[in-house]
């Protein structure tokens, strides 16, 4: 992990699991997993976020939300899919109110999966998604952005 410019935002936003990897992701924030050791600051703004993390599967209700969250991400952003449901649809892939996982909306950057997601994967994904985010930002600045 290389040494990034400020404290990544990190918004969190379920598009229709079964709650099981919410529970995961709470699971991170407690001083057990400690997710903001690596500089971490978990934010419900949209419009302050830099990486975002979706658990569950597209539907037909949540495919708009997850296109307008991510559209009022200032760039770079990253996104980081959590779940097997978030990854591919998961078991719910063939029902009719699924269109599939987050990256058939918008595009994903890291797939964390696993049913419900540890932990451990998700710090793992998350940390990742720290790497992209300061390749992106340095591109950015490469390019006068």
């Amino acid at each position: 992990m290389n040494k990034v410019s400020k404290s990544p935002w990190l918004l969190h936003y379920d598009a229709s699991s079964c709650n099981g990897c919410d529970i995961e992701v709470l699971d991170c924030l407690t001083p057990k997993y400690d997710i903001e050791r690596f500089g971490i600051i978990n934010t419900g703004d949209p419009f302050q976020a830099d990486i975002l993390l979706i658990t569950g599967g597209v539907n037909s209700q949540t495919e708009s939300v997850v296109k307008q969250i991510y559209s009022q991400m200032p760039e770079p952003k990253v996104v980081v899919a959590v779940g097997i449901c978030a990854c591919t649809g998961g078991v719910f892939k063939e029902c009719y109110n699924i269109k599939g996982g987050i990256d058939t909306v918008i595009p994903v950057d890291v797939y964390v999966p696993g049913c419900a997601a540890r932990p451990e994967s998700i710090i793992d994904g998350v940390v990742k998604a720290l790497d992209i985010l300061d390749a992106k930002q340095a591109a950015m600045a490469k390019d006068g952005r």
